[in-house]
């Protein structure tokens, strides 16, 4: 339990993210789409289908109203990169000028907008042409990019260029639970390769085009270590898992190297200070057992640091994450080390109940506090999210929201810990009475554990 209000620096940015397709609804002419459709692929059964309605007109005003009125300064979008190109080479005026109104939303509310312009889908025209496997979509992206940026840049000064590349690569072509659905790890490094080679691509133009833009990538970094350091398979594990999931794609845009097995490990030039910010999304802290059982899963074995509160079930039967804030502080320390501003662009738990959420801001912030405290250039906090959406291949069996929907209806509520970051973002602090008010169990558990 805090004992002193922790302030914040007075330009730092609280916020929410949201991603297009989870949010827009009715979104038909992406690769998840059409994964949705096919039988077994999507928890439950579940569809996106018109998600939290922010594609028609008035909805996400909406949401950006209640999010303004909890004191959020920023918000990560993304745009749709099937909406805005339905097919090669035609861009649709209308949807860019939906995108300007939302943006334009933004601006009216005093919201500053960080767009992000790949965030797990891809038009079915990009599927059908061998998607990221194909090497041409280097460039088809980059013509996406430059065609999005130049509609849209008066508006935007913060770019996300690709969303967790190790996640679309992890889920996609290892695990096969996101489209393609493949079990291929020699395609998985091909389309890692790609996507790096893609955000160099990306933000090239984009500074081309402006040079005062800030553009960066969201890394999802997760912490693993062994689950018994004297066992040499654990260490061995732990650290190879790091390597392929962390390391490849978070060095890549700062010393230009795609490292082994996903390049050749020389320094690839465009890539090379290819990020004027680091996104961290964080989520999980694993410890890791060897186990020769899981193949899919590079033979190893996911546990979480033992005694640590689970969040809610996935499809799977497994908990999603479990809280550690020592876990965040080390992610933050580790994305510091590479000396660039950060923004935490992700970071949340799916809890419906709303009975982790709070603790999960009453402890992990006073981490980012701590990496403040340390030398790290953190900018703003984006939560995770701001209304419950699609959440993937978990569909709507997991909730992420500061504000609970009721998707029949559509009416929102907003949940305990929404009221929670209320008082944080309007007050740029976190104090002891916040968290004796909305976390009260708090005094229990140390917040650096």
């Amino acid at each position: 339990m805090i004992t002193e209000t922790i302030t914040f620096p007075s330009d730092f940015l609280w916020g929410t993210a949201t991603s297009a397709h989870q949010v827009e609804g009715d979104n038909r002419n992406n690769q998840w789409w059409a994964w949705e459709q096919q039988p077994g692929r999507i928890w439950r059964g579940d569809r996106s289908g018109g998600a939290c309605g922010w594609w028609m007109p008035g909805g996400a005003e909406a949401d950006l109203d209640l999010a303004a009125e909890m004191g959020q300064k920023a918000h990560r979008l993304s745009v749709e990169w099937s909406r805005i190109e339905p097919s090669e080479g035609m861009f649709d005026r209308q949807a860019i000028a939906r995108y300007r109104q939302i943006l334009q939303a933004m601006r009216e509310r005093g919201i500053e907008p960080m767009v992000t312009l790949h965030h797990f889908t891809d038009p079915l025209w990009v599927a059908h042409s061998g998607g990221w496997e194909n090497p041409g979509i280097i460039e088809r992206f980059r013509r996406f990019v430059r065609y999005t940026v130049g509609e849209l840049g008066d508006l935007v000064r913060m770019w996300c260029t690709i969303n967790e590349p190790n996640i679309y690569v992890a889920f996609g072509y290892i695990r096969g639970v996101f489209p393609p659905g493949r079990r291929h790890p020699i395609r998985a490094l091909q389309v890692l390769n790609h996507m790096l080679r893609a955000h160099a691509a990306a933000y090239r133009t984009i500074h081309q085009m402006d040079g005062q833009a800030q553009v960066g990538l969201a890394h999802h970094i997760a912490v693993f270590e062994p689950a018994d350091s004297s066992s040499a398979l654990d260490r061995l594990m732990a650290t190879v898992h790091d390597h392929v999931f962390n390391a490849i794609s978070l060095y890549a845009p700062h010393d230009g190297i795609i490292r082994f097995p996903a390049g050749t490990g020389l320094v690839y030039g465009p890539l090379l200070d290819s990020q004027d910010f680091i996104g961290v999304n964080y989520y999980v802290h694993y410890r890791v057992r060897f186990d020769p059982s899981r193949r899919t899963q590079g033979f190893a074995r996911y546990l979480f640091p033992p005694g640590a509160p689970l969040t809610d079930i996935k499809a799977d039967g497994e908990p999603y994450s479990a809280l550690s804030p020592e876990g965040f502080y080390r992610a933050l320390r580790r994305a510091a080390q590479l000396r660039k501003p950060i923004f935490i662009t992700e970071n949340g738990c799916p809890d419906a109940a709303d009975r982790v959420r709070p603790r999960l801001l009453a402890t992990y912030l006073p981490q980012v506090h701590r990496a403040l405290r340390e030398g790290a250039d953190i900018r703003g906090y984006f939560h995770w999210t701001l209304v419950d959406n699609f959440e993937w291949a978990d569909g709507w069996g997991l909730r992420f929201g500061l504000i609970e929907l009721d998707v029949p209806t559509g009416q929102r509520r907003i949940r305990p810990s929404g009221y929670f970051y209320r008082e944080v973002a309007r007050a740029n602090a976190l104090t002891p009475e916040m968290v004796a008010r909305y976390a009260p169990e708090l005094s229990a558990y140390p917040t650096s554990a």
